[in-house]
């Protein structure tokens, strides 16, 4: 990543920390650049997990936990508190899977990660993650790629999550972020190989990707797969999670680090 950029995010975060008093410990990148398709005119998602003081969660009534930014300039900020991380770990959240893998960091204290990627392993559920991206390949397939002219560029939007669908049926393990790597172990004919791998070059290259004749071979791809997934995504058993006391602890860990 361009090192100018990287230092304007991590000065934003600096501010965020300053603005809301707390302390991010961890913050990546999670939309379509840490994916790897981005456009040169792609937003930088910025997303982050962070701490209050411990005063801050001595309370009755809930207090708001979450930070948001309006995108601005290509930026766009948003994150987590710590207690709401582990509550959405606690029910299987492949969101926050994702960030815990990303491959762009900007901040990561190591020990909180440590906690937060052993815990994520424990509680990372096939059913939940198949559901979360079996929901949102169909949708987008639906929305977006059914007509006879479709917008290109939401290829991706559904290949994404229906390879990370592949992975976790192969696997049984939460998939990686990278749209590439996920295709490579993709099981499918050359041509439709071929034919995402040429929709790539362009989305990287920042050709224009407006509407145009749907491809066949892919539509075609999709609708196998996507019927494959909604037949078999009651076969696969939920898991089992550690005891009620385990994400407890894991909080009171890393408030006192």
């Amino acid at each position: 990543m361009n090192e100018v950029i990287k230092n304007h995010i991590l000065t934003r975060l600096n501010e965020i920390e300053k603005e809301n008093d707390v302390e991010i410990l961890y913050a990546v990148e999670s939309g379509s650049r840490a994916w790897g398709f981005e456009s040169t005119d792609s937003d930088y998602d910025v997303r982050f997990i962070y701490r209050h003081n411990l005063e801050w969660y001595l309370n009755i009534l809930p207090k708001r936990d979450v930070i948001e930014y309006p995108v601005t300039d290509l930026y766009d900020y948003s994150g987590w508190d710590l207690r709401k991380a582990l509550f959405l770990l606690n029910k299987s959240n492949p969101v926050l899977f994702e960030w815990l893998i990303s491959p762009i960091v900007y901040i990561r204290n190591e020990k909180v990660y440590a906690l937060l990627k052993d815990a994520s392993e424990k509680y990372f559920s096939p059913i939940a993650s198949i559901y979360h991206y079996l929901h949102m390949a169909a949708r987008n397939y639906r929305e977006y790629l059914n007509a006879e002219q479709v917008k290109i560029k939401k290829y991706f939007y559904v290949l994404r999550p229906l390879f990370a669908c592949m992975w976790i049926d192969k696997y049984n393990a939460t998939p990686p972020m990278e749209f590439e790597k996920l295709m490579n172990d993709a099981d499918m004919e050359d041509q439709v190989r071929d034919e995402i791998s040429g929709l790539l070059v362009r989305k990287r290259s920042g050709v224009e990707m407006g509407l145009d004749m749907k491809i066949q071979s892919i539509n075609s791809f999709i609708d196998s797969r996507l019927d494959y997934f909604e037949k078999k995504s009651s076969d696969y058993n939920p898991k089992d999670k550690p005891s009620a006391d385990y994400l407890d602890n894991v909080f009171i860990q890393i408030l006192k680090l």
